[in-house]
């Protein structure tokens, strides 16, 4: 019996694990990131009256037949963890599997649905809040995508200068919106009240998206607006210039990668292997 179970919990790990699932684990991870797409798109159709209300409880099965999917998927998940060398331990094994980012994401994922079902007496605003969670469904995306951990890679390996862009793209706006609130407050003081309300045409000016009904009307004003609009366009696009040189060697080491292949035992690119094993 014991060991009847500890194969079927292998054979569940591999079908979870990535690129050792073979076509049952490339079928299965298919099937559950449509099945995110599709909860997501629910959730957000759900909030139009005019669509949900006459399919209500096509709404609410299909809810229910999801939350049954990704609960499945949580438990046998955290059940086979301790198959893996990293997470062995009956309790503890599990408790650091489940303590992964990722998986937060999975319990986020399916927690509102239990407790809206259970918590009665819930404040009628905390369950919408809940229902809102639900959106965090399309992080669970981030298993199956090799893009987007490519993506999470980029930002761990560049946070430095990207704290560095955002740093001077911050002292950029309370300088700018500092400068502008101390030359238009006595032209317009009630446009220009305080720096933090001159900041929000700070913001309009550095992503160029126009100024709306607070714009300048001095001479040193517009000389101001002008400058922070020019420099904009260049810090704005410092965080970009990083993420896109990240994600260009990222590539590279991918293809560079190379791993032995468990059926002719040659050393074959990364991307190649894994076509293989599916």
């Amino acid at each position: 019996m014991q060991g009847g179970l500890r194969d079927l919990r292998k054979q569940v790990y591999r079908i979870f694990a990535p690129r050792k699932g073979g076509k049952l684990g490339y079928y299965t991870d298919w099937f559950i990131m449509l099945l995110i797409i599709a909860n997501v798109s629910a959730v957000i159709l759900s909030t139009v009256d005019t669509i949900y209300e006459p399919y209500a409880q096509m709404f609410q099965s299909f809810e229910i037949f999801s939350v049954a999917v990704f609960t499945i998927e949580y438990v046998s998940r955290v059940w086979s963890a301790v198959e893996a060398d990293e997470y062995t331990g009956a309790i503890s094994g599990r408790l650091r599997f489940a303590s992964r980012p990722l998986l937060i994401v999975d319990l986020l994922a399916i927690a509102p649905f239990y407790i809206a079902v259970t918590g009665i007496g819930v404040d009628l605003r905390f369950l919408r809040a809940l229902r809102l969670i639900r959106l965090f469904r399309l992080l669970k995306l981030a298993r199956y995508s090799t893009a987007i951990q490519t993506f999470g890679w980029v930002l761990k390996d560049r946070k430095e200068k990207l704290v560095i862009a955002v740093f001077a793209n911050g002292l950029l706006l309370v300088v700018s919106s500092s400068v502008m609130y101390f030359i238009e407050s006595a032209v317009q003081p009630d446009q220009f009240s305080s720096i933090p309300a001159t900041m929000w045409r700070g913001v309009a000016a550095l992503t160029t998206v126009g100024y709306g009904d607070m714009y300048p009307v001095t001479m040193s004003g517009q000389f101001v607006g002008a400058i922070t609009a020019v420099l904009g366009i260049g810090m704005f696009a410092l965080p970009a210039s990083i993420l896109a040189a990240g994600f260009m060697e990222a590539t590279e080491n991918k293809l560079d990668e190379r791993k032995q292949c468990p059926h002719c035992e040659k050393e074959v690119h990364l991307e190649q292997l894994e076509k293989i094993e599916q």
